[in-house]
């Protein structure tokens, strides 16, 4: 607990040294999370900050040590007063789950009182009310500014990134606990991206970097297979041919010239023996769309990706796609939509639980899946899944997965690991729309901001670190807005 206090003031100190200047007030539960924000509160005092403190009688022996150690002296403020700069939420951690009880409201409305007030919010591992482990959260948890995460991320801070804020990991000695083997979910990070995708090396040439095949581009959508092409030669693809309906060839022709490209009306054996990874659903359409994945599925027997249209093509029949991909290095990238067409269950459900649907369709289809989401989660048969959390809002467009296509159809052309490309896809794809969007407003930014992002982001490197701080991640919120 102290090392946890102490390493989280200093976090705030670093991140917040203006809004400190303006006082802090500490709200503390009765828990250890309270317990925690007492040593806050001590450390901030030490730092010669103006520390107040609101707090219910804590419960358990560490959190009132931790009280007594801060002293009985401090100053209290109400809610008539003025606003402080910073408000620490150490009301309700990780232990909790279920509403907000009737006798910390008032604490809770406290944090809310100064938020509406103008004062930063950090929370303390999560916001007040918000279940670690599920995502759920009562309607009265109170948005952070930012989020303290303590040891390793929880997987409710990472489904709920709109409550949490900026979120960063504080390590406070728990290295050999986090490292036990067990079958929790692995978060991806600029070390395990740099691990995995292959250097090219100097003497490289076209072939060496493999070559891709991408089919889709159905009448009126030949841009998806474009964006797909053109995000793979920014991956690092050597050659790319686009299969596509014979109307749209000009068009993709035009928009990604280094790219070859053949209509789908062509035998397909030239094609099949010509790629080293295949790629089908971007633009793909409905029309006659199960009768070309059946064809290619049957002819193609390479590391193979589905998206989209591809998917979509086996709603109801997800036996029919599991035949299909039985033994195979494949990938499939649905969203929550695709996703529950194939399981059969709601939407609600696979939002409300995605590390749950998407461990349940890879088990379905015996395939690696890439649900897409807050967060990504790519899982796969028999192994921990693993799970991408960058990225913002900006990648909430038509085209967006088409440029994931063709980031993860080139490293899994590459390597032949559908889920560790799927995965450092998923991270590089997040990064450039962090890298486009530059931590100004979601408006104005576009997918070929994000195409040209790509460059930087295949720059791997995280977050500027702290040396207590094991990770960091972005807020969510648009810049104009908390």
């Amino acid at each position: 607990m102290r090392r946890a206090g102490d390493r989280a003031a200093l976090s705030v100190i670093r991140r917040f040294p203006e809004a400190l200047s303006r006082g802090v007030l500490v709200v503390a539960g009765p828990g250890n999370n309270g317990g925690d924000g007492w040593v806050v509160a001590s450390a901030l005092v030490r730092a010669g900050y103006s520390v107040s403190v609101e707090a219910v009688a804590p419960t358990t022996p560490d959190a009132i040590a931790a009280k007594e150690a801060f002293g009985s002296g401090a100053p209290r403020l109400r809610t008539g007063g003025d606003s402080p700069g910073v408000v620490i939420d150490a009301v309700l951690g990780t232990g909790t789950a279920g509403p907000i009880r009737s006798t910390l409201e008032g604490l809770t409305k406290m944090v809310s009182w100064a938020r509406e007030q103008g004062s930063l919010v950090v929370a303390l591992d999560v916001p007040s009310g918000l279940d670690a482990s599920t995502g759920q959260a009562d309607p009265r948890t109170v948005p952070a500014d930012l989020t303290l995460s303590f040891g390793t991320y929880k997987r409710g801070q990472l489904i709920r990134r709109d409550l949490c804020g900026e979120l960063r990991c504080v390590d406070i000695g728990l290295a050999e606990h986090a490292h036990l083997p067990d079958s929790s979910a692995e978060l991806v990070d600029a070390d395990s991206v740099r691990r995995f995708v292959p250097v090219i090396p100097a003497r490289a040439h076209k072939g060496s970097r493999k070559r891709l095949v991408i089919v889709g581009g159905a009448p009126g959508m030949a841009g998806a297979v474009a964006f797909a092409a053109r995000a793979a030669f920014r991956s690092g693809i050597g050659m790319v041919r686009c299969v596509v309906a014979p109307e749209s060839l000009p068009v993709v022709q035009t928009l990604c010239p280094q790219a070859t490209a053949t209509s789908w009306l062509e035998p397909l054996h030239d094609s099949v023996a010509w790629g080293d990874g295949l790629v089908i659903g971007p633009g793909l359409g409905s029309h006659q769309a199960r009768l070309r994945v059946d064809a290619w599925l049957s002819e193609w027997r390479g590391p193979l990706l589905l998206d989209a249209d591809a998917l979509t093509a086996f709603t109801g029949d997800g036996g029919a796609l599991a035949t299909h991909l039985a033994g195979r290095q494949a990938l499939v990238t649905p969203h929550a939509g695709e996703a529950s067409r194939l399981l059969g269950e709601p939407v609600a459900k696979v939002v409300e639980a995605p590390f749950e649907a998407a461990e349940k369709l890879a088990a379905a289809l015996g395939a690696a899946v890439l649900l897409k989401g807050v967060p990504t989660i790519v899982a796969a048969p028999g192994v921990p899944a693993l799970v991408s959390a960058r990225g913002t809002p900006v990648l909430a467009a038509g085209g967006s997965g088409d440029l994931l296509s063709g980031i993860a159809g080139t490293l899994l052309a590459q390597t032949g690991d559908p889920q560790l490309s799927g995965a450092c896809a998923a991270w590089v794809h997040g990064r450039a729309a962090e890298i486009a969007q530059g931590g100004g407003p979601i408006r104005g930014v576009e997918l070929h901001d994000i195409l040209d992002a790509l460059r930087a982001a295949w720059n791997v490197v995280d977050s500027e670190l702290a040396e207590w701080e094991l990770g960091a991640l972005p807020s969510l919120q648009d810049s104009r807005g908390r």
